[in-house]
């Protein structure tokens, strides 16, 4: 067992040190464009840094108009760890050194908690290319960490150590909401109704908790991250984005990318709850989060750190090695595909047209749609073919 925690910590050690080597030009030689680009060592750590008055030590939502895009427990990290970096030699790379610090030693929690919940594929995550890719883009793992804690948990029976975990991982960054809707149908297929309240009584207490005095004292620029996310149109990485590059204009964007989530998982709940055996957590968490990000009106390329852990949860057998790579590779030219379109935008000579931009979209959004059907049709007491029968006949029925 010492073994194998051993072996999380040094195969996560090493694999944040890949990533670190990534992003050392743009260390070496700054964060401007179209350079950034084209190396693929864009990190908003040092982008928000400066844009955002961190480097003069602001409060993150003292401002209406320029206050952080991401909720409390990210925004303060990110203004604590403005007081961390050195002010002596180059501010910007000291700043990301020190974030990427904390991102390294989250990683490595991550790894080491995935081993327990998946002790079979735990070390994909390590290996995997899109995500030693993207460890240091954002501050995505302080959110990742504490909601596998939650499906850890939860999993175990912890109801309460998940509930806090949820809270809190939600009050970091807001995509672990989703996660409530397979927690409410396991409880609904447990017939434990007020275990379901108590924990949704819980999280939302977390999360009030910990919001509310954000809330009170600067409201303005705490809601500027929902304000942001209302108004934002079809933006980099989303299937909109895509549509429009090709000449295809949505109107109505909110309104259609809520109601294609809305669609999505209703049928996800039909299939969840046509299950013969009650799953757990960490097997149907994966498919909820894909549905998100696909419906939703932006994917960045760090998003696929919250993707890639919960496939290996929701994983069967070995042979679903194989589909996993066949993603991960998608998401890697999606990785490499976006850079090298900003570089386009930023006036770079050597990038790609956004036609193929948009083409990588919508290959990173068909490997992982194919990747999740794939899991979903395994034969197993959780994803029986059988259960497919079940969604078709009922979504008939409904018709």
């Amino acid at each position: 067992m010492r073994t194998l925690a051993k072996s999380a910590v040094v195969l996560a050690l090493l694999a944040a040190l890949i990533s670190f080597t990534k992003f050392d030009n743009c260390r070496t030689n700054g964060w401007a464009p179209p350079g950034d680009y084209i190396h693929a060592c864009y990190s908003d750590l040092p982008a928000l840094f400066g844009e955002r008055g961190l480097i003069n030590h602001n409060w993150p939502y003292s401002s209406a108009t320029n206050a952080v895009e991401y909720p409390p427990i990210t925004g303060v990290v990110m203004w604590a760890t403005s007081f961390l970096a050195s002010d002596s030699g180059n501010k910007y790379r000291n700043y990301f050194d020190i974030n990427a610090l904390f991102i390294a030693l989250l990683f490595i929690g991550s790894v080491i908690l995935l081993k327990r919940l998946k002790p079979e594929f735990w070390y994909l995550l390590p290996i995997a290319p899109a995500v030693v890719a993207s460890l240091y883009i954002n501050w995505d793992l302080w959110a990742v960490i504490s909601a596998l804690a939650a499906i850890y948990y939860f999993d175990k029976g912890q109801n309460n150590k998940s509930a806090i975990a949820l809270g809190v991982s939600i009050a970091t960054k807001f995509f672990p909401i989703v996660l409530l809707l397979p927690i409410t149908l396991i409880f609904f297929r447990k017939s434990k109704i007020k275990d379901l309240i108590y924990y949704l009584l819980l999280t939302t207490t977390i999360w009030l908790l910990i919001n509310l005095p954000f809330i009170i004292t600067t409201p303005t620029g705490w809601f500027r991250f929902f304000k942001l996310n209302s108004e934002r149109g079809a933006d980099w990485g989303s299937i909109w984005h895509a549509l429009e590059i090709f000449g295809i204009n949505v109107v109505q964007l909110n309104l259609l990318s809520l109601l294609v989530f809305a669609v999505a998982a209703f049928f996800f709940a039909l299939f969840v709850y046509g299950i013969a055996e009650i799953p757990s957590l960490a097997s149907i968490a994966f498919f909820i989060v894909a549905i998100f990000v696909t419906a939703s009106k932006v994917y960045s390329p760090q998003y696929v750190l919250w993707l890639t852990p919960l496939a290996i949860l929701a994983m069967v057998d070995k042979r679903d090695r194989f589909d996993f790579w066949v993603w991960q590779f998608a998401e890697l030219i999606y990785h490499f595909a976006i850079w090298q379109y900003l570089a386009e935008v930023s006036g770079a000579k050597f990038a790609i047209p956004a036609g193929a931009y948009a083409f990588a979209i919508l290959l990173r959004i068909s490997a992982l749609t194919w990747f999740s059907l794939r899991i979903m049709r395994k034969s197993t007491p959780e994803f029986a073919p059988q259960n497919l029968e079940f969604l078709s006949n009922a979504s008939q029925g409904y018709a």
